[in-house]
Parts: structure tokens; C-alpha cells; sequence
């Protein structure tokens, strides 16, 4: 017997996504980005100063910052600044975000400056830091947008796409985009991130119970690529808007 998701979506189905630009009135890009129940709020902000290790190069850097709110989940958790310092959680999806980002970014086109993103859960059902990277591009784009329209600078150092997406086997099924009942129960765990040319630029799987296969890694694979096409799509109509 076929298992039915808990959503009730094909195995290679997404949740719905959607974009709302300019969520936020002073940041210089924003956008609220859904997946399904999962809500991030993504902002990028322009620092005229580069970090310190990249000044006198010529060269510019993208950053990311994430946070989850304390009621995102289903119980409450403190906040981190509470705790003193981020969790090594956070720190992972923050530098994965970065990295991500940095991936389709001319820095030398930037100048020596920092664009920093911002990524607040404000409601978690699974796969935030998907939804962050993904988000984050499109406040990433808007953000060098009005950089160009200012004359900050001279040409657009953005050089491609890049979105993320969860790849799962759940209750033996390989499936698309998990979320937090999938996620909570899977025996595979996938986040891949790509680029609009479906090269790779990070994959971090994670066997939770059976090892899984090369036959299962191969659908995975190919879910994620089905799944960063949409989304590559969906940014893609978004930025169309004015």
C-alpha cells in the first residue's frame, strides 16, 4: 500500500511558495518568502564598510545572519541573545546562507562594502533554511537593484540564481521538500542548494535511519533539480514585479 503524505502532496510536489517583495520600508531589499506554513522574513542591508580582512582589496562580501523567533515553532524557546550567544544551529544555516549567496555574486563588482542578509523564521514547518536561501537571493537582488539606481555602483554583480530544497526518504519514499512532519520522522534527510545552471553548490545529507543508496541518492538528486527549477521560476516572476 502507497503511503500518503501528511500533506497529502505527490512525492515530488511542493508546498506552495510565494514571494512578497518589499516587505519591510527601510531595508534596502526585503521579502516575506513562503513555503507552505514555513515564513521567513529575509532583508538585506548595504554596509558602506567591508570587513576587516578584505579592505584594501577592492573586493565587497555578502553575509548572512538567521534567527528563529521564539514562539516560530510549536513550544517556545528562548531567545539566543538571552542565552549569550548563537547556537552552533544557527551558525551552520547562517554561514551555509552566506556561502550560498556568495556563490553567484561578482565581490570585486561590489566594491568594498558588505551586504548583509538578515533571515528571521517567523513560523517554522520545516525546511527554514531552504526558505532563507531562497528568500535571501531575492532580497539580495532588489537590494544591488537600488545600488545600480543609486550609482553605488557600476555594473550588477549579481551572476546567476540560486535557490535551496529539502530531499527526503520518508517511510521509504523518496520526496521533495519536506516539512515538519516529514522532517521529524524521515530516515534521509537532504538540503541541496543550486544554481540556475543545476550545478550543485552544497549538499548536506544526513542518513537518519537506514544508510541510504546510491539508487536513492540518484531520485533525491533528481527531486531537488525538478524542485530548484520551480523555484528558480517563481523568483524569477517575482523579480518581474515592480
Amino acid at each position: 500500500m502507497t503511503q500518503t503524505r501528511p500533506s497529502a502532496r505527490q512525492p515530488d510536489q511542493m508546498r506552495p511558495v510565494s514571494f512578497e517583495r518589499h516587505y519591510t520600508r527601510h531595508a534596502e531589499g526585503s521579502v516575506l518568502v513562503s513555503f507552505g506554513h514555513t515564513r521567513v522574513l529575509c532583508t538585506a542591508s548595504v554596509d558602506d564598510r567591508s570587513p576587516p580582512w578584505l579592505r584594501g582589496t577592492g573586493e565587497g562580501w555578502v553575509t548572512a545572519e538567521y534567527s528563529m523567533l521564539p514562539r516560530a515553532t510549536h513550544t517556545r524557546s528562548a531567545r539566543e541573545v538571552v542565552k549569550g550567544a548563537p547556537g552552533g544551529r544557527t551558525h551552520e544555516i547562517q554561514r551555509l546562507i552566506g556561502r550560498a549567496l556568495r556563490a553567484v555574486v561578482d565581490r570585486r563588482a561590489l566594491g568594498e562594502r558588505q551586504i548583509i542578509l538578515d533571515c528571521d523564521v517567523l513560523q517554522a514547518d520545516g525546511g527554514t533554511r531552504t526558505a532563507a536561501i531562497t528568500g535571501a537571493y531575492v532580497a539580495l537582488v532588489d537590494a544591488t537593484r537600488k545600488m545600480l539606481k543609486n550609482k553605488m555602483i557600476a555594473k550588477d554583480p549579481i551572476h546567476g540564481q540560486v535557490a535551496a530544497v529539502s530531499v527526503g526518504i520518508w517511510k521509504s519514499i523518496p520526496v521533495l521538500d519536506l516539512d515538519y512532519a516529514e522532517d521529524s520522522d524521515c530516515e534521509t534527510d537532504m538540503n541541496v542548494v543550486l544554481n540556475d545552471g543545476m550545478g550543485f553548490i552544497e549538499l548536506q545529507g544526513t542518513a537518519e535511519g537506514h544508510a541510504f543508496r546510491q539508487d536513492e541518492l540518484d531520485v533525491m538528486l533528481t527531486l531537488a533539480r525538478k524542485g530548484a527549477t520551480e523555484l528558480h521560476a517563481a523568483q524569477r516572476e517575482a523579480l518581474s514585479r515592480d
